[in-house]
């Protein structure tokens, strides 16, 4: 697929058909993704692929922590709930979501299931999860080579007919994470990124979210009229 054409036709999967993934084409996705830009190239970054029955544990024992009411244990500092513009664009793509799969603004059972959606990495069959030395901590740098990766992840993906979903929720509790991966003490799990197959039939795969107009947040400094 043509660059332009491949950036503007990826969109988030949140729906996946049971399809595994064959190992050796998430090779293929990793070692294409890790030419992403790395700061000083310290290439930061690991990915711990799971799939099968360490990845249903994570999801089943993940659910089940949430459900119970249990505090998310994060490695990374989160901010507090969005606020302003922030909150108004996570606000209007939810309710395009929700829209899509029939979700009523007072079904609270069908919105409880879209958040242990999220929780279980939307069923999709792999997880890719990343993490980088904890030595760079306070990490701010090293995080933004994380999110070269996964973007360079994602359109890899794209591009082979895998779907992807880069989703905070399911590394919620990364202690239990770190435990089923057996994920070394000295990294910091950052994020993960949902992978499969999309299910076509999965109504919410057919959301795309909006970005801004570009003279909404880009400067012109030094250019002629």
């Amino acid at each position: 697929m043509e660059f332009e054409a491949l950036v503007r036709s990826r969109r988030s999967v949140r729906g996946y058909t049971a399809d595994p993934v064959p190992r050796q084409v998430i090779e293929e996705i990793i070692h294409l993704a890790k030419a992403a830009p790395s700061s000083m190239n310290s290439q930061p970054w690991h990915v711990h692929v799971l799939t099968g029955a360490p990845l249903e544990e994570v999801r089943r024992r993940n659910t089940e922590e949430m459900l119970a009411g249990a505090a998310p244990k994060r490695d990374i500092l989160t901010h507090g709930p969005y606020e302003g513009v922030h909150r108004h664009r996570q606000v209007e793509i939810a309710k395009r979501l929700f829209e899509a799969m029939g979700i009523a603004r007072d079904d609270k059972v069908l919105r409880q299931d879209w958040v242990m959606r999220g929780f279980r990495q939307f069923d999709a069959p792999v997880s890719m999860v990343l993490t980088y030395d904890r030595v760079l901590d306070p990490g701010a740098t090293c995080h933004f080579d994380l999110g070269a990766l996964s973007y360079g992840i994602c359109l890899a993906a794209w591009d082979r007919g895998l779907g992807t979903v880069v989703n905070g929720q399911g590394i919620m509790r990364s202690d239990i994470v770190r435990e089923v991966a057996r994920i070394p003490d000295d990294e910091v799990i950052m994020t993960c990124i949902a992978m499969g197959y999309p299910n076509d039939a999965f109504a919410a795969n057919a959301v795309r979210s909006e970005r801004e107009s570009n003279e909404d947040f880009v400067r012109y400094v030094g250019f002629e009229d």
